[in-house]
């Protein structure tokens, strides 16, 4: 049982998920709420049934989560911490299961398409899409099943009690995921050493705008590490821009929403946090 008084943490995804790890890693004595989806992980935020919430946002091989950046604007919610996880994919089976059993191989589609070059050097193995990667863990107990595998993290094999038959299969050794530390606005506050801010911004449908307003942030000696656009829903090519920018002061980061807002629509900021250093 769960001691009163710990963070509870929503997560999209089952307990030795990836998102799992990361949220311990924000919070080593968190309470871990899964969800099944992501939207019902901001409305568990916004409900106030969690105090905040773990969520990835961009992984260095297969880019953003676009959902999450979509959320992050829809509610009113702040990044207040981001962390990085180095991704390692396994191959887990129920104990004592040989590699030769294996058939079919379940995962999150994303977890599977960074293994193909496993899959091709196994072609008796099918692989086949789940909704998670600590999920298709999880369900070899109920399958009990020795031609079933997963694809997960070492602490999805812990958790479940699972055996890992194969260390690393990912394609790219290069595999990385940041995640960020969500919590309502009303409770973010400011971060200790936050250096770094994200924030949302749409544009007049004119020439040369977007032009405008990266100049004008340049000029301010801003550094930018992240710009993505998204469409803006019910209106055809018009598009949101999120951006990641290094920030040295609160005073740096009343210059960049000031100087937007003079070439934007809308302008909202995201949150204030400090940057990951490290990588686990």
């Amino acid at each position: 049982m769960e001691k009163a008084g710990k963070m509870k943490v929503a997560i999209q995804g089952e307990p030795g998920s990836f998102s799992y790890e990361a949220a311990h890693k924000f919070e080593p004595e968190a309470e871990i709420v899964p969800c099944a989806l992501s939207a019902e992980v901001f409305a568990a935020l916004d409900a106030g049934t969690v105090e905040a919430a773990a969520i990835p946002i961009e992984n260095s091989l297969a880019g953003s989560v676009l959902e999450h950046f979509d959320l992050l604007l829809k509610h009113d919610v702040r990044v207040v911490r981001e962390t990085m996880l180095r991704i390692r994919h396994n191959l887990i089976a129920l104990p004592s299961t040989k590699l030769d059993e294996i058939e079919r191989v379940y995962s999150h589609p994303v977890a599977l398409a960074q293994c193909r070059r496993f899959f091709a050097g196994h072609p008796k193995m099918q692989s086949l899409a789940f909704y998670d990667t600590a999920g298709s863990v999880k369900q070899l107990a109920g399958l009990n099943d020795r031609r079933v595998a997963g694809v997960a993290s070492r602490a999805a094999a812990a958790y479940y009690n699972a055996e890992i038959l194969v260390y690393g299969i990912e394609d790219n050794p290069e595999n990385y995921t940041r995640f960020f530390l969500v919590r309502r606005a009303d409770e973010a506050g400011i971060a200790a050493g936050a250096n770094k801010m994200s924030l949302a911004f749409t544009l007049e449908h004119r020439p040369g705008s977007l032009m405008a307003a990266l100049a004008a942030l340049s000029a301010q000696g801003t550094n930018l590490t992240k710009i993505e656009s998204r469409p803006v829903h019910g209106k055809p090519w018009e598009y949101i821009f999120y951006v990641d920018c290094q920030i040295g002061e609160a005073a740096e980061e009343s210059r960049v929403l000031q100087v937007l807002s003079a070439h934007c629509g809308m302008v909202k900021e995201l949150g204030r946090y400090a940057e990951a250093r490290g990588v686990e």
